[in-house]
């Protein structure tokens, strides 16, 4: 079968498009046909070998999340059946082989039935965004209906299903993005206010569309750069949920003090097996309901992987990368 393998470590060309050996199920597996696979930030830093959370054995195939059709079945699987359409979500950790190829084997807790009307390309672009979302959302900031969340940083895979999530529990949603396509992709996931990323300058301007208390949550996807500004917007007694940062920042505790605010992380990699569950329970009820479609930005061929690499470490991109697979 076709598939990416990495046999050294480093950057994007170090991903090749190459014939691989045939992958089957065993006892408690899934064998997936994959027709799309997601492009997360986190494999990119896997591919360096150098990432705290992941260190793989060389050769792999990257890939954490994927979508297709049931292949085969291992004994004991009785959660899906030879045919059924899913999605795989977030292996990492996990015995699995990755998804950057035509098929994955992996085990079946991982793999979910992927709904009518939901693109594999959609379902491929679950999995880390969509549970770390969750988690941001219910499992770190407690989100309850009503509260103002402020997605700093809202056009990106992730940060567009915080929108979508936020907005299904009746909260009212301020996102942020710098670039026009962006912002039309955050008012599309249902922002009730699509603004320029807050800088110091702004922070009355977002207060005035609080009424003056500031947001209740702020989900932050760059903290290096965004986290004394959070501290000054934030409401009292409010929760800032740190999901992506690329640096080290200097700031006065003495905000934190005086809003009495939580400043809290995420990483996915720290769910336990329950908070896994929960997560996905809630991740495909809301995919049921229609209040989760995931918006893809762009879809490059398998092939061009290392394209794909390229577009996330720059950050050129908006909405959910992901790779076709044929």
């Amino acid at each position: 079968m076709k598939a990416i393998q990495v046999t050294q470590f480093g950057g994007p060309e170090k991903l090749v498009y190459t014939d691989v050996e045939d992958v089957a199920a065993e006892k408690g597996e899934v064998c997936v046909r994959l027709y799309a696979s997601g492009v997360n930030p986190s494999d990119t830093y896997t591919l360096t070998g150098t990432y705290a959370f992941s260190i793989p054995q060389l050769p792999y195939t990257p890939g954490l999340d994927g979508a297709g059709i049931v292949e085969a079945i291992g004994e004991g699987v009785t959660n899906v059946r030879v045919g059924d359409r899913v999605f795989v979500a977030s292996t990492m950790g996990r015995k699995s082989t990755g998804t950057y190829a035509q098929k994955i084997v992996c085990d079946a807790t991982l793999v979910h039935p992927l709904p009518e009307g939901v693109s594999f390309e959609q379902g491929a672009a679950l999995g880390v965004p969509a549970l770390t979302a969750y988690r941001a959302l219910f499992q770190r900031a407690h989100l309850k209906p009503g509260q103002t969340v402020l997605v700093h940083g809202a056009s990106g895979g992730v940060g567009l299903q915080v929108v979508q999530m936020a907005k299904s529990q009746g909260a009212k949603v301020i996102g942020t993005a710098s670039k026009p396509e962006g912002k039309k992709m955050v008012q599309q996931a249902g922002a009730d206010v699509v603004i320029d990323h807050v800088t110091e300058e702004m922070i009355e301007d977002v207060l005035a569309l609080t009424d003056g208390n500031g947001p209740d949550i702020i989900i932050e996807f760059l903290a290096n750069i965004n986290l004394e500004t959070d501290l000054k917007l934030i409401a009292s007694f409010g929760k800032i949920v740190i999901i992506g940062n690329r640096g080290s920042i200097e700031i006065n505790p003495r905000l934190a003090m005086q809003k009495e605010c939580d400043i809290l992380a995420t990483a996915l990699w720290n769910a336990s097996k329950e908070e896994y569950e929960q997560s996905i329970h809630g991740v495909i009820g809301m995919l049921t309901s229609g209040a989760l479609r995931p918006i893809i930005g762009t879809t490059l061929p398998l092939e061009q992987a290392s394209q794909a690499f390229e577009q996330v470490t720059k950050g050129s991109g908006n909405g959910k990368l992901v790779l076709a697979i044929d």
